[in-house]
C-alpha cells in the first residue's frame, strides 16, 4: 500500500521526503490510530503515542479495543501522563490488589477496583466531547454483533471493551450486555475509517507470538497421562477450600507446573484473537501497521510496563520514515 502511495505522488527522492509534517500550505490528511488488544502488552500503546507526539503527529481519530481503548481514551482524555505514572508504578503485588475475586457473578473478577481507579482519573467525561472522534471495541453476548461505543460515558465504555468473558463481568450498555471486543476485532481498522481516518496506522501487539497455529499431525497418550489424570482425583475439591483470598489467587493463576483458570482462559482466548486477527487484517489492512515486539511479555505481566512503554517507542520510532512519506504522499 505504502509503495503505491509513493508511486502514485512520484517521488523520486526518499530522503527528501521524511518529514515529519508535508510542505507547507499543503493539507495533512486525517490520521486513525487502530490500538489494539493485547491486556499488559497494552502499555506499548503509551511508548507509540508519545512517539507520534515528539514528531508533532497529532491523530484525528482513535479506535481501540480493550487495553487500546483505555490508552487511546486516557490520550484523548489528557489523563495519559496520570496513566503512565500509573502503570510505571505498577508492581506484582500492586497488581494483585485489584483482583477482586469473585465466585457470585458471571466473570472471576468483579472489577469493581479497577473501574474506581478509572473513574477517578476520567469523571464523568463523555465520549462526544472529547477533542477528537474515538470507539472503543466492543461484543455484545450473545449475539456476536461488533459494537462500537461512540457516545455516552467513557469509562463505561472502557470497561465493556475490556471485560474478557469468564474473567470480567459482562457491561449492561443501551440495553445490550457488552463484553471484550477481540471477540471480533482485536485491531480495528475498519472502524478508524468510518470515522474519517485517510491514513490508517495500526498496530498489532500480538504480531511477535512466533511458533502458534503450527499443526501436530500426529499426537496420543502415554503412560504418564495416567499419572496425572490418577493424582488430579486425589486434589481437594469445592468451594471451601477455595475460600480464602490468597487460595482464590492461587486457583486463579496456577502453580507447579499446572495453568491455572485464568492461564487456561486467557490463552484459549488468544489463540482465537490471533486467528481473528490475521483475518481482519488480511481483508482490511492498514495503510501502516506497527508490529511491537512484545512476545515476552505475558498478558498478565503488568508490572512490566516500563519494558512494553519502550518497546512501543521502539517500533514507532523505526516506522517513522514510512509513516512521513505517507504523509507527505497523502497530502
Amino acid at each position: 500500500m505504502l509503495q503505491r502511495l509513493l508511486r502514485r505522488a512520484g517521488e523520486s527522492d526518499r530522503a527528501a521526503s521524511a518529514t515529519s509534517q508535508p510542505e507547507a500550505g499543503k493539507p495533512r490528511p486525517s490520521i486513525g490510530l487502530a490500538l489494539g488488544s493485547g491486556a499488559a502488552r497494552g502499555f506499548a500503546h503509551i511508548g507509540i503515542l508519545r512517539a507520534l507526539q515528539a514528531h508533532g503527529i497529532v491523530p484525528d481519530v482513535i479506535v481501540g479495543t480493550s487495553m487500546g481503548a483505555v490508552v487511546g481514551a486516557c490520550y484523548l482524555a489528557e489523563k495519559l501522563d496520570a496513566f503512565e505514572e500509573w502503570a510505571r508504578g505498577l508492581t506484582g503485588r500492586g497488581v494483585l490488589g485489584y483482583l477482586d475475586i469473585s465466585l457470585s457473578g458471571s466473570g472471576l473478577i468483579s472489577g469493581g477496583r479497577l473501574a474506581t481507579k478509572l473513574q477517578a482519573a476520567l469523571g464523568d467525561t463523555l465520549i462526544e466531547d472529547l477533542p477528537g472522534h474515538f470507539a472503543a471495541i466492543a461484543t455484545e453476548f450473545g449475539t456476536g454483533h461488533e459494537i462500537w461505543l461512540t457516545r455516552g460515558r467513557l469509562v463505561h465504555a472502557l470497561r465493556a471493551s475490556y471485560a474478557l468473558p469468564g474473567i470480567f463481568m459482562p457491561v449492561l450498555l443501551g440495553g445490550r450486555w457488552l463484553v471484550d471486543g477481540a471477540l471480533v476485532n482485536p485491531v480495528p481498522v475498519a472502524a478508524a475509517r468510518a470515522l474519517g481516518a485517510r491514513l490508517v496506522i495500526a498496530v498489532n501487539l500480538n504480531a511477535d507470538l512466533f511458533g502458534r497455529g503450527i499443526t501436530i499431525a500426529s499426537h496420543g497418550s502415554d503412560n504418564d497421562d495416567e499419572k496425572e489424570i490418577a493424582a488430579s482425583r486425589q486434589r481437594p475439591n469445592g468451594l471451601r477450600k477455595l475460600a480464602p483470598e490468597w487460595l482464590l489467587k492461587r486457583h486463579f493463576f496456577g502453580g507447579a507446573g499446572r495453568p491455572g483458570i485464568s492461564t487456561i482462559m486467557v490463552d484459549a482466548f488468544n489463540v482465537m484473537q490471533d486467528r481473528v486477527t490475521r483475518s481482519r487484517l488480511a481483508g482490511d489492512p492498514p495503510d501502516l501497521l506497527l508490529n511491537p515486539r512484545l512476545g515476552g511479555i505475558g498478558l498478565f505481566d503488568f508490572h512490566r510496563a516500563e519494558e512494553a512503554i519502550a518497546i512501543g517507542a521502539h517500533a514507532a520510532e523505526k516506522a517513522m520514515e514510512d509513516i512521513s512519506e505517507a504523509l507527505a504522499a497523502l497530502s
